[in-house]
């Protein structure tokens, strides 16, 4: 059964600071005050698995048992489907630097990926989006998102983070970048998501 969320205070799993942005956004209309393990200093575990969950519950239950507050993570990136799902689990490895993430570099990775395989357009891709709610009692909860679409080349657009600026969902013609954030949240993977876990563990 799922569990009700009924605290004041969210301990958000991330040290990045746009998923700590949109979160706090998504759950603004529901009184939580989103804190992250970012500003609360806390290590970021050693994510060792290949799937979206499996990461998404190692920072959760690392972050509920390292404060013992109820923890949300997010564990997302993109598949393409013409790299045989990559990066998938690997998106952030693929933007790292010494100086931290670059996305423009891993954007610019993937274009001579899919131009080394002669991708056909339209080059099919989909965001996702994994959230795991752990409480401090080693319950919790898994809501996914997905959001379809394809890859653009230039990219376009000055909003979002990520692989926004290179992402066209489904239907549209504007890129996830080209979008106010407001717009992309009714659409996006990580919406969808949220809109699941608020359902389940705000609105019963």
């Amino acid at each position: 059964m799922t569990r009700i969320f009924t605290g004041e205070k969210l301990l958000l799993a991330t040290h990045n600071k746009g998923k700590l942005e949109e979160m706090t956004h998504l759950l603004a209309p529901y009184g939580v005050t989103v804190v992250s393990a970012g500003e609360m200093a806390l290590p970021e575990p050693e994510e060792t698995e290949d799937t979206f969950v499996g990461n998404a519950r190692i920072k959760a239950h690392a972050a509920a048992q390292a404060t013992g507050l109820p923890a949300l993570s997010d564990d997302s990136g993109i598949t393409i489907d013409a790299l045989n799902g990559a990066p998938g689990v690997y998106t952030a490895d693929w933007a790292e630097t010494e100086n931290g993430r670059d996305f423009m570099m891993a954007m610019t990775r993937t274009q001579k990926e899919l131009e080394a395989v002669n991708a056909p357009g339209p080059r099919t891709a989909q965001f996702r989006c994994t959230l795991v709610l752990a409480w401090p009692d080693g319950h919790d909860e898994v809501f996914e998102g997905v959001m379809p679409g394809q890859l653009v080349w230039p990219i376009r657009g000055e909003n979002g983070f990520g692989y926004d600026p290179m992402f066209q969902p489904d239907g549209l013609d504007v890129t996830c970048a080209q979008m106010l954030p407001t717009d992309k949240h009714k659409i996006s993977h990580r919406g969808q998501a949220v809109a699941k876990f608020v359902k389940a563990c705000f609105d019963g």
